[in-house]
C-alpha cells in the first residue's frame, strides 16, 4: 500500500509535466478501488489517493457468492443492518477516512449470481443453499435473469431494507439489482453528494433498462 501511495505521486507529477510541456490539459486518473478503504487486514493509502486521483470507482458488488456463501445472500446491498458489508457502509468509510464525496463514484453490478437451495420451500434472503445455480459458474447478465424469471416463472422480491432484488424457481434462487435497486442506489448517491455512479457493466443490461432508469434517478 505505502508503494501505490509512491506510484500515485509519480504518476501525477508525470502527467503534470506531460501536459505542461504538450501545452495541453492534464490527463485524468482515476483508478478502481475495493468498496472499504481497507481489505484484507491493508488500508489504501488514502491521501495520496485524495491527493493525486481525480475520482475513484467503488467496488460495491462481489460481496457474496456460491463459491464460499452457504446461504442466500444479496451481492450489492447497500444496507447491512447487521454489519459492515455494504454499499454505504463503504461510502461513509472512506468519507470518514478523509475521501471528498466529490471524488467517489458508487459501483453497481449489472448481473447477478444464481444458488442453488437446499429446500425449495426456504427461498428468502439468508437460505440455506448448496454451490451454485443455473449454468456456468453461476454469474447472470441481468438480461439472461429477466429470461429466466420469463420461461420458469420466478418469483420475484425486491428488499427495501438492504436495497436488492431476488428471485426463485424451484431449488434456483438469484440475488440481483433491478430498476428498483438501481434508482435507489442512485438516488442515494446523488443524495450524499457524491461524484456520481457507474455500472459493471452496461454490455449487460438489457435494452437499456437499467441505464435508463439510472439516468433518471440522478435527473429526478
Amino acid at each position: 500500500m505505502a508503494n501505490l501511495g509512491v506510484l500515485l505521486n509519480e504518476w501525477r507529477a508525470a502527467v503534470a509535466t506531460e501536459a505542461e510541456s504538450a501545452g495541453q490539459p492534464p490527463l485524468l486518473l482515476t483508478a478502481a478501488f475495493y468498496y472499504a478503504p481497507s481489505i484484507n487486514g491493508l488500508t489504501y493509502p488514502v491521501q495520496s489517493i485524495s491527493n493525486r486521483l481525480d475520482w475513484i470507482n467503488l467496488m460495491a458488488y462481489d460481496f457474496y457468492d456460491h463459491s464460499w456463501a452457504k446461504v442466500t445472500n444479496s451481492h450489492a446491498a447497500l444496507y447491512d443492518p447487521s454489519g459492515p458489508i455494504s454499499g454505504s457502509y463503504g461510502v461513509g468509510s472512506w468519507i470518514q477516512a478523509g475521501m471528498s464525496p466529490k471524488k467517489l463514484v458508487l459501483g453497481m453490478p449489472f448481473y447477478g449470481y444464481a444458488w442453488r437451495l437446499t429446500d425449495s420451500n426456504n427461498h428468502g434472503l439468508m437460505a440455506p443453499a448448496d454451490g451454485r445455480g443455473g449454468s456456468g459458474n453461476g454469474a447472470m447478465r441481468y438480461g439472461e435473469i429477466l429470461g429466466f424469471i420469463t420461461e420458469n416463472k420466478a418469483a420475484t422480491v425486491y428488499n427495501g431494507t438492504i436495497v436488492s432484488n431476488y428471485c426463485y424457481a424451484r431449488t434456483t434462487w438469484i440475488g440481483y439489482d433491478d430498476t428498483q435497486s438501481i434508482s435507489a442506489k442512485v438516488s442515494y448517491a446523488k443524495q450524499e453528494g457524491l461524484l456520481g455512479y457507474f455500472a459493471w457493466h452496461v454490455a449487460q443490461d438489457n435494452n437499456w433498462d437499467l441505464s435508463k432508469q439510472a439516468k433518471q434517478a440522478w435527473g429526478a
